[in-house]
């Protein structure tokens, strides 16, 4: 008989999607108890867009092979526990290979359990690549968390990986270039004796230089698959809160982002709480400025609200140590975060740029398609309950080459084209959807789409689409633009990802607990269940599978949740043969073309995990369990490729009432050392490819 675990008695079941307190307020700023920000309904967008501009002068089981043994996590009242504990089989025993299942997922299915360890499936090993605080840059000191500097940290590793990519090294043989995101810092995690109320100008100075993006070279074991940092390499880097870097398109040197310390409106420092990204066919990588709202403090104006920015001090207090955190202080200096970070990683001294003409709004992603003619598509999610998703389509092709003048170009491509937000439409009667996530009677949700123009940014000038708003305030204000042309309020849009092998996108919709609830808009075909606490994942297809095309073509997916819910959906695949899962994040494909889920916030006892689905064929919907992560860890930044899968372990230990004194969690070095975020290689023992 399949069984779930109960929900563990930890203070994650108060707290909408599953995520910990001292999750919500790290990491989002509490961004699922403070009010929806989007009312849609709200004043008119001119009037509050023309206040905000007034104002300006204002002055986030199957056998278990461990990283390091665990053992026992040290006494956090709530933790969940250290031990493996099989929640619910699926559909076939562990251990024993599927080999009916499709080209890439025939391994044996992790079970969900709550173990304080990376678990893997039978014949898999593992190794930690690398952790926060290993130094990576020349001169840097080995990790000392008893005596952590911003200088030290400057030159190591960052905290709270998130989005992965690996790019190839030419000239350099078993060697990739490892990019990854630093999202957001735990600083009850990082120094002993914290004081949240009373942060000191060391400890904030370590997290300003926490924060950011690593690039590091690692280096392949052919012979296991291990995967081994190369310190000290001159194309490793860090961009931390306080590099510079360049805002480029549409809004670059609007009035809306000059600052006094940055009159042009054209520089800024840092960049904050980059969740996923992605990567470019002209060799650069993408990052989503996130949840950058928790930053900035005392707003007052109705434009800061609608992205959840606070009236009141920080989390953090920042805000006292540098000015451009007031807003009372420095208005326009949150307008300047919000924005798809480009970095070039293979020049350390290149000025990463910051791209207007993708909008701002909470970006959890950003993935590039081509048209046949070879101009960029971008799509990306607004990680917000009853926010929206987009994607924009540049106007300039992208050249080929590695020249300094190609590679400026193509740097180029996404200041001009044309930002669009999607508008959903349901093929069933409205009384067919209930909001218990019943199937209506055509057996699907589906129906049709429309991408709504938004603004045109163009060499010549620019052009709003938007009624009532200048095309510098829909680059920068894109929420309300949003707002008004009726775009679909979606549950939490996260990582969107274009299959490589059909064309078919796919949208990571994370969870809504607030769908239907009180005077909050209710389920529809798109956003099927009420108070939706699980998930679900949208495959959308562009007319003629044209990335360009206005109109599109969706249905549902994937339904999250336990199977034996009857509100569960998996493309009509079997449920008895499938995992379960809860709360899809980030999202990527593997070489045959099969869907590979990461969850955030699993809401069925288990701890977070990895997942492999298939999205063709006979085996389409099958969905199997590969990794969960240790406790109050989640897991980002999934790449899969032929011999190996990355994952980035996030904020592991992350549990209400844990701090350095008490660590919930010993993972990845055991009992007696910090706990570390880290990135993990998965390889097969006997050297094959994953899942075959």
């Amino acid at each position: 008989m399949r069984k779930l675990l109960p929900l563990i008695g930890t203070p994650s079941q108060s707290h909408p999607g599953g995520r910990s307190a001292m999750t919500c307020r790290f990491r989002c700023g509490d961004a699922c108890f403070h009010e929806v920000p989007n009312t849609s309904d709200n004043e008119y967008v001119g009037e509050i867009i023309a206040g905000a501009i007034g104002r300006r002068a204002m002055v986030r089981a199957a056998a278990v092979v461990t990283v390091a043994a665990a053992a026992g996590t040290a006494g956090v009242a709530g933790a969940l526990p250290a031990a493996a504990a099989p929640v619910r089989e699926s559909g076939k025993p562990s251990g024993k290979p599927v080999a009916k299942a499709a080209r890439g997922l025939r391994y044996s299915s992790v079970a969900p359990n709550t173990a304080d360890a990376v678990t893997v499936p039978d014949g898999y090993a593992q190794n930690v690549v690398i952790r926060w605080g290993e130094p990576i840059l020349r001169g840097a000191p080995a990790f000392d968390p008893e005596k952590q500097t911003a200088a030290a940290q400057a030159g190591q590793f960052g905290y709270n990986n998130d989005f992965l990519a690996l790019l190839p090294i030419p000239g350099e043989c078993d060697r990739q270039l490892l990019v990854a995101n630093h999202e957001y810092t735990d600083e009850v995690l990082m120094f002993r004796g914290y004081d949240p109320a009373n942060p000191t100008r060391q400890q904030v100075e370590v997290a300003w230089a926490a924060h950011g993006l690593g690039v590091v070279v690692v280096q392949e074991d052919r012979r296991t698959g291990r995967l081994t940092a190369v310190p000290r390499h001159h194309l490793n880097r860090r961009v931390t809160a306080t590099t510079e870097f360049r805002l480029t398109g549409p809004a670059a040197g609007s009035d809306l982002l000059k600052t006094s310390a940055d009159p042009t409106g054209t520089k800024v420092l840092g960049t904050l709480n980059n969740c996923s990204g992605g990567t470019t066919p002209w060799g650069t990588t993408l990052h989503g400025e996130e949840n950058f709202n928790q930053y900035f403090a005392n707003s007052g104006r109705a434009t800061d609200k609608r992205y959840g920015i606070g009236t009141g001090a920080t989390e953090r207090k920042w805000e006292r140590f540098d000015k451009r955190f007031d807003v009372a202080q420095e208005p326009n200096e949150v307008h300047r975060f919000g924005y798809v970070v480009e970095l070039d990683p293979y020049d350390p001294t290149s000025t990463p740029r910051k791209h207007t003409a993708l909008g701002r709004f909470k970006h959890e992603a950003a993935t590039v398609r081509l048209t046949e003619d070879g101009r960029p598509v971008v799509y990306t999610g607004d990680d917000e309950r009853f926010d929206y998703f987009y994607k924009f389509v540049g106007s300039k092709r992208m050249k080929k080459g590695s020249s300094r003048a190609v590679r400026e170009h193509n740097l180029s491509l996404l200041d001009e084209g044309t930002l669009y937000v999607a508008r959903l439409t349901g093929d069933s009667p409205a009384i067919e959807v209930d909001g218990t996530g019943k199937l209506p009677a055509d057996g699907e949700f589906d129906g049709s789409g429309e991408w709504i123009p938004l603004a045109t940014a163009t060499a010549e000038g620019t052009v709003s689409h938007v009624e009532g708003m200048s095309a510098e305030e829909v680059f920068v204000f894109t929420r309300l633009a949003g707002d008004k042309v009726g775009a679909t309020k979606m549950d939490r849009p996260e990582d969107i990802q274009p299959s490589p092998v059909t064309g078919k996108v796919y949208v990571a919709l994370t969870n809504n607990t607030n769908r239907g609830v009180g005077a909050n808009a209710k389920a529809d075909e798109a956003n099927p269940r009420n108070a939706n606490k699980h998930g679900h994942i949208l495959e959308l297809t562009e007319r003629r599978n044209r990335p360009e095309s206005t109109a599109f073509a969706w249905s549902l997916f994937l339904v999250a949740g336990d199977p034996d819910d009857p509100a569960t959906y998996f493309a009509g695949f079997p449920k008895d043969d499938v995992s379960p899962i809860s709360c899809p994040d980030n999202v990527a494909f593997d070489p045959h073309g099969n869907l590979w889920i990461s969850t955030d916030g699993s809401q069925l006892g288990s701890h977070d995990g990895l997942f492999g689905v298939a999205t063709r064929g006979s085996r389409r919907g099958e969905l199997k369990q590969f990794l969960t992560v240790p406790t109050g860890a989640e897991t980002c930044g999934p790449i899969v490729q032929d011999r190996r899968v990355l994952v980035a372990v996030q904020h592991p230990g992350e549990i209400d009432g844990a701090t350095v004194e008490k660590p919930a969690s010993t993972w990845p070095d055991g009992a007696g050392k910090i706990v570390r975020p880290a990135v993990v290689a998965v390889w097969r023992k006997d050297g094959e490819d994953i899942g075959v």
